[in-house]
């Protein structure tokens, strides 16, 4: 005979207060909490490339970008996340009583890992939908030269786009940028099996 074990949902603010304490990063998923796994190098510099382009091009322009040390709230969803490359127009707007804890994204990029990759384009990429100022969803591939591109351009409008050429420019839609896609590849070594 199988005993069932009982699932424990936590509340948000319970999420908050083992999250600030804790030495490791988790997601909160609607009462449960993720431990995130750690990163591959060629993840980490696949952010560091892509979020350094961006923060470089928007200087002195009324945006912030992070990476994966910023926590966003889709209160819609009910979800804490740190998306890889986040991209936010100032004013930065904040999780009621959060100060370390963001809810206005214009636009998020995640890096693909094999385990990841079906729930950032389904369920991650439904959740962030339903953030009213989200308007781009770049899904980049950690293994070979491949980006996808979601675009809003209507309410529950997309427009869907994919590049795998190196000497192709990324057009972004919802900030002022241009990127090289071997630029977001730069260092990352494909020869790697992980």
């Amino acid at each position: 005979m199988t005993i069932a074990q009982e699932q424990h949902y936590y509340s948000p603010e319970e999420y908050i207060e083992m999250e600030v304490n804790s030495e490791e990063k988790h997601e909160y998923i609607d009462g449960q909490i993720i431990l995130m796994a750690g990163g591959t190098p060629d993840h980490s510099q696949i952010v560091l490339n892509f979020g350094g382009i961006i923060n470089g091009l928007l200087k002195r322009q009324p945006y912030r970008v992070s990476t994966t040390d910023q926590r966003l709230w889709i209160p819609n969803r009910r979800i804490h996340t740190y998306p890889d490359v986040m991209v936010i127009k100032t004013p930065l707007e904040y999780q009621e009583g959060r100060r370390d804890t963001l809810i206005n994204p214009v636009f998020i990029a995640e890096v693909l890992s094999k385990s990841t990759r079906s729930y950032d384009r389904d369920e991650k990429f439904a959740a962030y939908r339903s953030i009213p100022s989200f308007q781009e969803y770049i899904l980049i591939d950690q293994y070979k030269i491949h980006v996808e591109q979601y675009c809003k351009t209507d309410h529950n409008k997309w427009i869907f786009s994919e590049y795998d050429d190196p000497d192709v420019i990324l057009s972004l839609a919802s900030i002022p940028c241009q990127v090289l896609l071997g630029d977001i590849y730069d260092k990352v070594d494909f020869s790697i099996e992980e």
